[in-house]
C-alpha cells in the first residue's frame, strides 16, 4: 500500500504544473479572493478552469481553498465561487468559516467539503462534530502529535489529513490575532503579516532571539507511520512558495510513499536547500516541546538551488486494445479503468511486402506515449493478421487521436451535481437595545465582593480555576465554566470531572470556544454559549450554532461596529469591550522555552518597540500571549447600540481592585486612566 494521499500546495499555475509533474496526488489551490493565502499569485478564471482540466487528465484532483472567515456581504460571492467551482469539477473546498459551512451544504449538497485546519480541531469530538456536518475530511492541527492523531482516526468516520512538512505557525491555526490586531492584517483572512517571524524577548529587551518563530515541519522520517495509523492524506504546504520549492518538495516526498522508506542522505540535502528556517523539526509529531523546535530564515538569505532532482514518473495506465485486419480500417480502443473508453480508426492497412507487422512491432511503436501523461498497457485481446503493413506515420497519428480524445473524455467535468438556491437569510429577534455587562476572570482573587455587587449578567470562570474552589462567591449571577482553549482526548476524562464539580458549586452555563467542546457538554445539563475562539464572524455562524443548541455567542474581536450592528442575530450576541484581548494560544510554553518555569509569577514578550505582551499560562502548561494594551470602549457609546445581548469584561492581570475601578467606569461611561487601545472596532482587517 503507498499509503497516505500525497497533496502538494499551488500558488500559481506554474507551481501547479511543478506539483504534478512531481508526483502529487491532489493539489490545493486559490481562486478568487476568499482563500488563506491572498498573498499568493493563486488563479485567474481562465487559468482555473484549465489547472482542473490539466489535472482531470493526469488524474490529480483539486481541492479549492475558501478558507477564511467571511461577512454577511462577502458570503454571497463565496458561494458563487463554491458553486463556478463544483460546476467545473474541483473534488473538494476547504472551509473555515461556520456559516459558510451551513450555507454550502444547504445549497451545494453534493460538493465534498474539507474541514481546514484553520477551524482548530485536535480532538476525536472536533473532528467528529466536523464530520457530522458534512465535512469528509478533516484537516487536525500541525500540534497533534502521532499518538493524538491515531485518537482521532480511530474515532471519527472522516478522512484525516495532516500538516507533513512546510512552515509551523506558533499560535494554533484559526486563533491567532496578532498580525491583525498589531498591523490590520487577519491571519483569518488570508493577510497574515508574520509578526511571529520576528525578534521578542522573553521578559527582557528584544535582541536578535526568535522565540515565536518555530523551524519548518518535516516528517519525512514518519510516512510508514502514518500509513499504518490510517492516514489519509499527507498535506505540503507553501502556496507562498516558488515553483522550484513544490517541485523539490513534492519530488521527494512523492518516491518516499511511492517506495515505502525513509529518505536518503540527497534526499534531505534536496528538502533543506528548497527552504528551511535552521533545519526542519518532527517535534510537535513526536510529542514534544521545546527550545529545540525553533529556528529563523535570515531575511536575506536566497534559497539554493536543489540538487539531485529527479522527476516522478507517474503516467495514467491505459488499456490499448489494436485491431489491424486484412480488408478493414485498423482501429485503437483506449480504456483507463474509470469509465472513460474511447475508440479511433485508422486506413485499411496494405498487403507486406519484405517485413510484415508484427504484434510486437505494433506495441512498441504505440508505447511511445512520452510527452504524454499515459503509459500503455496493451490488452491480450489485441490482434494482428498475419502479410500486413501499416506504415509508422499512420501508427503514430492511430495512437495520437486515441490519446487526444481519452484527454478529452478525461478533462471533461464530472456529471452536475445537485444545485439549490441559497436558503434564506436567518430570522433576527435576539438583538437588545443595550446590552448587559458580563465579566470574565482569570483568578479566584478577581472574584471579589465589590465586583459581583455591580451586578453582572454572568460571571465566566476558568473550569481550573473553579476545581480549586469551594464555593462560590455570594453574588446574584449566572456563573459559567470556561473550558480550556486548548487540550486532547487524554485530558476529557479530567475536563468532565471539573465540569462535574463546577456544577456542584452552581455553575449553571459554559463557555465553548472551540467545535471540540460541543460533544463534551451536551449531556453535561450546562447551558451552552459560544466564545469568542468559534469565530463568529457572520449571520450564518451564529444560526449554525443556534441550530447547534447554543443559547448565545461571542462574535469575533476582527469585526467592525458597522459589521456587528449590521447582524441579523438570531441568537443573542455578546462582544468583547474591554480587556487584553488575546493574540495567540501556543503549544509550547515561552517561559520554560526561556529559562526556568517561573508560569506563577507576572511574564511579558517584548517586540522591538518595547511593546510589552503578557504571558498568561494556559492549560496544559501552554501560553496564551495578551495584547499590550486593554482595549477601551467605555466613552464610545456606540457599543451599545450594535444589539448586542452581552457586553463582555475581560479580566486578565488586572488586580481585584482594577477589576472594580474599571466595571464601574464602564457602568459610567468613563474615559481610560491609563494606555489603551480600541482595538478593530472602527477600523476593522483586511
Amino acid at each position: 500500500m503507498r499509503g497516505p494521499e500525497l497533496l502538494a500546495p499551488a500558488g500559481s499555475p506554474e507551481a501547479l504544473r511543478a506539483a504534478v509533474e512531481n508526483g502529487a496526488d491532489a493539489v490545493y489551490l486559490g481562486w478568487g479572493s476568499f482563500n488563506a493565502r491572498r498573498g499568493a499569485k493563486n488563479f485567474s478564471d481562465g487559468e482555473f478552469a484549465e489547472a482542473l482540466a490539466y489535472c482531470r487528465v493526469r488524474g490529480v484532483r483539486v481541492f479549492l481553498t475558501l478558507n477564511i472567515l467571511l461577512t454577511d456581504r462577502e458570503l454571497p460571492a463565496a458561494l458563487e465561487a463554491a458553486r463556478a467551482a463544483s460546476r467545473l469539477g474541483a473534488d473538494a473546498v476547504l472551509v473555515q468559516d461556520w456559516g459558510l459551512l451551513d450555507l454550502l451544504r444547504q445549497a451545494l449538497p453534493d460538493l465534498p467539503l474539507h474541514a481546514s485546519t484553520q477551524m482548530s480541531v485536535f480532538t476525536s469530538g472536533g473532528a467528529r462534530e466536523a464530520a457530522a456536518d458534512g465535512c469528509e475530511r478533516v484537516v487536525i492541527a500541525r500540534e497533534c502529535s502521532a499518538e493524538d492523531t491515531a485518537a482521532i482516526i480511530q474515532n471519527c468516520p472522516a478522512e484525516i489529513e495532516i500538516f507533513g512538512h512546510g512552515a509551523l505557525c506558533m499560535c494554533y491555526s484559526g486563533q491567532c490575532a496578532m498580525s491583525a490586531l498589531i498591523g490590520g492584517r487577519s491571519g483569518n483572512r488570508g493577510r497574515c503579516a508574520q509578526p511571529c517571524r520576528l525578534p521578542y524577548g522573553v521578559n527582557e529587551t528584544a535582541g536578535d532571539r526568535r522565540p515565536l518563530s518555530l523551524k519548518d515541519n518535516c516528517l519525512a522520517d514518519h510516512l510508514g507511520e502514518m500509513a499504518a495509523m490510517g492516514v489519509s492524506c499527507l498535506k505540503l504546504e507553501g502556496r507562498m512558495k516558488r515553483p522550484e520549492y513544490v517541485a523539490a518538495v513534492t519530488g521527494v516526498y512523492a518516491r518516499l510513499l511511492e517506495e515505502s522508506r525513509k529518505p536518503t542522505a540527497e534526499e534531505r540535502d534536496i528538502l533543506e536547500r528548497a527552504f528551511s528556517r535552521s533545519g526542519f523539526t518532527d517535534g510537535y509529531w513526536r510529542g514534544r516541546r521545546g527550545p529545540d523546535l525553533f529556528g529563523f530564515r535570515p531575511e536575506d538569505a536566497a534559497p539554493a538551488p536543489p540538487s539531485g532532482l529527479l522527476k516522478v514518473d507517474r503516467r495514467v495506465p491505459v488499456a490499448f486494445t489494436a485491431l489491424v485486419r486484412a480488408g478493414v480500417p485498423c482501429s485503437l480502443t483506449l480504456d483507463d479503468g474509470l469509465g472513460n473508453h474511447v475508440a479511433v480508426t485508422g486506413p485499411v492497412p496494405e498487403p507486406a511486402g519484405s517485413r510484415p507487422l508484427t504484434l510486437a512491432d505494433l506495441t512498441a511503436r504505440l508505447q511511445k506515449t512520452g510527452g504524454t501523461p499515459y503509459l500503455c498497457v496493451m490488452d491480450e485481446n489485441s490482434r494482428v493478421d498475419p502479410g500486413l503493413y501499416l506504415s509508422a506515420a499512420a501508427v503514430n497519428a492511430l495512437r495520437r487521436d486515441a490519446l487526444d480524445a481519452l484527454s478529452a473524455a478525461r478533462a471533461a467535468a464530472p456529471p452536475r451535481r445537485e444545485c439549490f438556491p441559497p436558503p434564506p437569510p436567518p430570522e433576527t429577534g435576539c438583538s437588545a437595545d443595550t446590552p448587559r455587562f458580563t465579566v470574565s476572570v482569570t483568578t479566584a482573587a478577581q472574584l471579589s465582593g465589590e465586583l459581583l455587587a455591580l451586578h453582572p449578567a454572568r460571571v465566566l470562570v476558568p473550569l481550573e480555576v473553579l476545581a480549586a474552589l469551594s464555593a462560590l462567591p455570594e453574588g446574584e449571577t449566572e456563573w459559567c465554566a470556561i473550558l480550556p482553549r486548548v487540550w486532547r482526548d487524554r485530558d476529557e476524562p479530567q475536563l468532565k470531572t471539573w465540569l462535574d464539580h463546577a456544577k456542584s458549586l452552581g455553575v449553571t452555563g459554559a463557555m465553548a470556544g472551540n467545535i471540540g467542546h460541543l460533544p463534551l457538554l451536551r449531556d453535561s445539563g450546562l447551558y451552552i454559549y459560544g466564545d469568542y475562539g468559534l469565530n463568529v464572524f457572520n449571520s450564518r455562524s451564529l444560526d449554525y450554532l443556534r441550530k447547534k443548541g447554543l443559547r448565545s455567542a461571542c462574535v469575533s474581536f476582527e469585526l467592525r461596529f458597522s459589521q456587528i450592528r449590521d447582524l441579523r442575530k438570531p441568537l443573542p450576541a455578546e462582544a468583547l469591550v474591554y480587556g487584553r484581548l488575546p493574540l495567540m494560544i501556543t503549544e509550547n510554553c515561552l517561559i520554560r522555552n526561556s529559562g526556568p518555569c517561573r508560569c506563577d509569577r507576572p511574564n511579558v514578550l517584548r517586540d522591538r518597540t518595547g511593546a510589552a505582551f503578557p504571558l498568561l499560562p494556559a492549560y496544559g502548561h501552554r501560553t496564551e500571549i495578551q495584547n499590550d494594551r486593554p482595549l477601551w470602549l467605555a466613552d464610545l457609546p456606540d457599543y451599545r447600540r450594535l444589539g448586542l445581548r452581552y457586553a463582555r469584561l475581560r479580566f486578565t492581570t488586572e488586580s481585584p481592585g482594577e477589576c472594580v475601578q474599571v466595571f464601574r467606569d464602564y457602568l459610567e461611561g468613563r474615559s481610560a486612566r491609563g494606555e489603551f487601545t480600541r482595538g478593530l472596532c472602527k477600523r476593522g482587517v483586511e
